[in-house]
C-alpha cells in the first residue's frame, strides 16, 4: 500500500497502527479509506486552483503584451495627426478606447478567477458532503 516516496507522511500507513488496537465498533479501513479520499480531494482541488493561477498568468502577460502594443501604435497614430484639435480628439479616442479594453481585459480575469475558484470549491465540498454520508452509515453500522 505504501510507496516509496522519500516523505515519511506519505509513507505512513495508519491502517496498520490502528488495526492492530482491535477496537470494537471501530472499521478502521474505512476510516483510512475516508482519509485517503479527503487527501485525493484537496489534492483535485489544489490541482485546479494551480491549473487556474498558471491560466490566469498566461492571460495576464497577453493583456499586457497586447497593451504594449497598443500603447506604440497610439503613440504613432498621435504623432501623425494635424492640427492640436485633431491631436485631442484622437487622444480622446485612444483613451476612451484603452479604458474599455481595460474594463473588459479586467472583468475577463475576474470571471477566470471566480471560475476557478468554484471549481475547486465544488469539489471540496461535494467531498464534505461525502464524508459526512460515510460518518452517517458508519454510525448506522456501528449501531447495528
Amino acid at each position: 500500500m505504501a510507496k516509496i516516496s522519500g516523505n515519511p507522511f506519505l509513507e505512513f500507513d495508519p491502517s496498520k497502527l490502528m488495526g492492530d488496537l482491535k477496537l470494537p465498533g471501530v472499521d478502521v479501513e474505512s476510516i483510512v479509506a475516508s482519509q485517503r479520499k479527503n487527501i485525493e480531494a484537496v489534492t483535485a482541488a489544489n490541482q485546479l486552483a494551480f491549473e487556474g493561477f498558471q491560466a490566469i498568468v498566461r492571460r495576464q502577460a497577453e493583456v499586457l503584451r497586447t497593451a504594449a502594443e497598443d500603447v506604440n501604435r497610439a503613440v504613432g497614430e498621435l504623432t501623425a495627426a494635424g492640427t492640436p484639435e485633431e491631436k485631442a480628439a484622437k487622444q480622446a479616442d485612444l483613451v476612451k478606447a484603452a479604458f474599455e479594453k481595460s474594463l473588459s481585459n479586467i472583468r475577463e480575469l475576474s470571471e477566470m478567477i471566480a471560475k476557478s475558484n468554484t471549481e475547486a470549491a465544488e469539489i471540496l465540498t461535494k467531498r464534505v458532503s461525502d464524508s459526512l454520508d460515510e460518518v452517517k452509515a458508519a454510525i448506522a453500522k456501528a449501531k447495528a
